[in-house]
């Protein structure tokens, strides 16, 4: 029979429900009991009974509690008892939260990516992000629902392995991924520490163990609540503004409410489409949406100094991947591709990584150099909806008083 022991009752319970009693933890009704049974447990002993800890294990937990205090970066003596609890839940989420499985792929999906690239006769010019691992839906957990959380996962992987400052603050300073059901946590926590409190509403401050999309908002006030500056543009036609709300005649603003056009499509409280709230629009998007959406991720990815090149025409960006999403799906662009045509206008391609494609294929199809265009190149073409929103990643982390800026979410809305 294999046994674990609760890291914060010392219970010995069975290995297969170590993660379901741990969860019981974050009961609201019981946190704080528990919290003060933890305590007196660690005053009363330096080990739990029958767990034998060894010196590594010891060095792990003491970076993990170093890692921990960095992050929570709040003085018990000056909260209130609610701040205590919501202290606790971190602390306990920290600890507990588990590690997503990502299909390993030996070289890197963006080093083979950038491999196919270099193969190519035409001359192009390509700007990709760094390092990205691929997270798939999974059919027996969360396909048809799920591609929020991984693009989320997606830009997390980046955001660990190349920005120090963020991988100290991400996910309590864990340095892995968390899964679906962590990160349900986590968002929860952002609700909770006052993140985004309208978008909450729309899932009554509740969305772990729930199926429910998630789109833009829900992925800034995530990243936003570990002072990650994550931010919002929307592009859409201005013909469609009108019609809605009799908004027009400017290219652009910042938008002073949180929600973009994409929230109206999303049904937050069922997975029903036919729940969220409409607009009349014509289905076929305007040239001027397109144009605009591929002008701003080509200035996005080129804006910065690159890592390296090639002889190839492909540059690395420093800039971290976008989270793209439109009605009825979200998918992650690692960078863009631009080819000078005979007529001499340019195409340009999205580079975009789906989570609806397996990881396995995907990368098969990589390695043979074989079929991979189809999976991952988007042409200009292929941008049919009226209405796209990204979330992109600004460098830096926020405090003070910048970190209270960030709970109440604006997205920049590009109207042409």
């Amino acid at each position: 029979m294999d046994l674990s022991t609760c890291p914060f009752c010392n219970l010995t319970v069975l290995t297969l429900e170590l993660e379901r009693h741990a969860n019981s933890h974050f009961d609201d009704e019981d946190i704080s009991k528990d919290l003060e049974l933890a305590q007196e447990i660690a005053l009363a002993s330096s080990s739990p009974p029958y767990f034998q800890v060894d010196d590594a294990m010891q060095c792990e937990t003491s970076s993990r509690k170093n890692h921990e205090n960095s992050f929570l970066k709040c003085d018990a003596k000056n909260c209130t008892p609610g701040e205590e609890d919501l202290t606790g839940k971190i602390r306990i989420l920290a600890s507990v939260q588990i590690k997503e499985n990502c299909p390993q792929v030996g070289q890197g999906l963006m080093d083979l990516l950038k491999n196919c690239l270099e193969l190519e006769t035409e001359k192009t010019t390509t700007i990709l992000c760094g390092f990205v691992d691929h997270f798939q839906s999974s059919p027996s957990e969360d396909f048809g629902w799920g591609c929020g959380w991984r693009n989320i996962q997606m830009l997390s992987s980046h955001l660990l392995k190349q920005h120090q400052e963020a991988r100290e603050v991400l996910y309590g300073g864990s340095g892995f991924v968390p899964d679906i059901p962590s990160l349900q946590r986590w968002l929860e926590i952002a609700w909770q520490r006052g993140f985004d409190k309208q978008g909450s509403e729309d899932f009554d401050q509740a969305i772990y163990g729930k199926r429910n999309w998630i789109g833009t908002t829900e992925c800034a006030t995530l990243f936003r609540s570990f002072g990650v500056r994550a931010r919002i543009v929307d592009f859409i036609s201005r013909e469609i503004v009108s019609r809605s709300n009799g908004v027009g005649n400017y290219v652009s603003k910042i938008s002073p409410q949180v929600y973009g056009p994409m929230d109206k499509y999303l049904s937050k409280k069922k997975n029903d489409i036919s729940e969220a709230v409409s607009i009349s629009y014509d289905v076929k998007a305007k040239p001027r949406v397109q144009q605009a959406l591929i002008d701003w991720v080509w200035s996005y990815f080129s804006d910065n100094k690159f890592k390296n090149s090639s002889n190839h025409g492909i540059l690395v960006s420093q800039k971290a991947p976008l989270y793209f999403q439109h009605d009825g799906h979200s998918r992650t662009i690692v960078g863009i591709q631009s080819r000078c045509q005979r007529n001499g206008s340019i195409h340009y391609n999205l580079l975009i990584l789906d989570p609806g494609h397996p990881t396995e294929s995907m990368a098969k199809s990589l390695k043979e150099n074989a079929g991979w265009q189809k999976l991952v190149k988007r042409g200009v073409h292929t941008l049919k909806k009226p209405l796209y929103q990204l979330c992109f990643i600004d460098p830096g982390i926020a405090s003070g008083e910048e970190m209270e800026r960030l709970k109440n979410l604006q997205s920049v809305r590009v109207e042409v």
